[in-house]
């Protein structure tokens, strides 16, 4: 079952190796591994949050709240100029490197951040560059995780794992908001805050000791004409997943592919490949990505605001309220994540992004005609949220497995670098909305406005999905490699069933 060179390249199975594999303990090591990237994105987060008001106090860094605002979009940013940076890099030097890479950026910059010891000029900027580094480490991450998982997951668990993977981005936020809730009211502030974020160090530097036995991605390795360590990858997870007492199906010969390895492409060649031979699923990544940005950034980041300026809830009470947000978000992902293997992406995909927009505009009504309170919009928005972070995370899913691979990682950052861009937009225009408290009415336009997004985003999905459910990468999107290849992909040639 080795790759044997060919006429025109190399002749392999390795892509159907791994698909037909059965799940053994070197998966669940794998995705724990890697799928750490979305806890740790979430803490960060809901830390850089937590510690905002607590960064004005004279007795820490005594910054105005513009300047604390203004961290997290320089964390934004850098997860932006990451995710192109590593992406780009993780496509040229494979998926470990980079895996291993970027979560020490993140370790560095999120760590030095803890380091700030005073609150001049210079030390501000240290701050913000910190914050920056520690940004352009999880981005890297998203581009370089999603990749590899795809490729070294078999076909038939893709979706639902990398459904769940996305979807513990939330359990980062439970884990920030309990974390420093407790170092904030324990330990004096001055040291909370410092505490608060090197949680996610100490996290990433026991996982980086785990990823350092993960082996680079086969698929990588034989479409860049390393085929003999291509062939010692997948025979030492074929190894691992024997001991472990699994049986090795058989692999199916008709299978096989012939790649040549391709020249590397920068991402003005990466634009021609999107827009002129995927240009339908450009629109279906970007559309997805975008409305689910928009839709979760604008909620997420005024969500304490609206407690507070329409429910009255006091800022100690919050984190209570975001743990059961967060919990809601946790959920969804994980127990209707497997339909997106069973039922199929377009089914799925285009029904949790119409659902939870339907369910955004019933709760405007209600919110409207002030039938809520904290409790029941709360409950309102874990429900709407249990379908939205199960679309969300089918977001990523999708711009990572419908492209070749020699530009995956590209590919994600691009669009999450896109959906960034589009979700910052989110919390500036609702934040205007809910102002004073003092106008409903404009709230519940936004409302209407979030609802009227997701929809856009499910009826897209329902016309334009892909259905690689259950298949093969390669048979999703050709590899640029394959051998016979002249400019279009066997998943968009006339007789295929991913025409798109």
């Amino acid at each position: 079952m080795a790759a044997t060179p060919a006429s025109s390249g190399v002749r392999t199975l390795i892509p159907a190796r791994i698909d037909r594999l059965p799940w053994s303990r070197f998966h669940t090591r794998m995705v724990v591994a890697l799928g750490v990237a979305w806890i740790l994105d979430g803490l960060e987060i809901t830390v850089a949050s937590a510690v905002a008001d607590t960064l004005t106090s004279p007795e820490t860094l005594h910054m105005s709240s513009t300047a604390v605002g203004l961290l997290a979009t320089v964390y934004l940013a850098g997860e932006v100029v990451g995710a192109l940076f590593f992406g780009s890099l993780s496509d040229k030097l494979g998926r470990r490197n980079l895996f291993m890479l970027t979560l020490a950026v993140y370790l560095a910059g999120s760590g030095l951040t803890a380091l700030t010891l005073g609150n001049g000029a210079g030390w501000v900027v240290f701050l913000y560059a910190t914050r920056f580094v520690a940004g352009m480490g999880i981005g890297g991450e998203y581009a370089a995780i999603n990749s590899a998982i795809d490729e070294l997951i078999p076909a038939r668990f893709r979706g639902r794992v990398d459904i769940a993977v996305n979807g513990t981005y939330w359990a980062g936020a439970v884990l920030g908001t309990i974390g420093t809730y407790i170092l904030l009211n324990q330990v004096d502030l001055s040291l909370g805050w410092r505490l608060g974020f090197l949680i996610g160090p100490v996290l990433g530097l026991v996982i980086l000791l785990v990823r350092r036995h993960l082996p680079e991605s086969p698929r990588w390795q034989i479409m860049h004409g390393r085929t003999e360590a291509a062939e010692e990858s997948i025979a030492r997870i074929e190894r691992e997943v024997e001991h472990a007492g699994r049986d090795l199906p058989p692999v199916d010969e008709k299978k096989a592919i012939e790649v040549t390895p391709a020249e590397q492409i920068g991402y003005v060649a990466l634009a021609r490949v999107l827009f002129r031979e995927y240009p339908s699923r450009a629109v279906l990544g970007a559309s997805l990505m975008i409305s689910q940005s928009f839709l979760y950034n604008a909620i997420f980041f005024t969500y304490t605001l609206v407690l507070g300026k329409f429910y009255g809830v006091s800022s100690a009470a919050t984190p209570i309220y975001l743990i059961a947000f967060a919990v809601g978000n946790l959920v969804g992902p994980f127990t209707i994540g497997h339909l997106f293997d069973t039922l199929g992406r377009r089914r799925m995909i285009s029904g949790t992004y119409v659902v939870s927009g339907v369910l955004l505009a019933v709760t405007a009504v209600l919110f409207y005609a002030g039938a809520l309170n904290a409790i029941t919009q709360t409950i309102a928005w874990c429900v709407i949220f249990f379908f939205a972070s199960a679309g969300a995370s089918a977001g990523y899913l999708t711009v990572s497995e419908i492209f070749p691979l020699e530009v995956r990682a590209k590919a994600i950052a691009v669009f999450f670098a896109i959906a960034q861009c589009f979700g910052a937009l989110g919390p500036v225009i609702y934040g205007a909305l809910i102002g004073t408290g003092d106008h409903p009415v404009r709230l519940f336009i936004g409302y209407l406005l979030g609802a009227a997004v997701m929809v856009a985003g499910g009826l897209v999905a329902r016309f334009l999905a892909v259905d690689a459910e259950g298949k093969s990468l390669e048979d999703v999107a050709q590899p640029l490699a394959a051998g016979g290849r002249r400019g279009r992909t066997r998943a968009e040639g006339a007789s295929s069933p991913f025409s798109t």
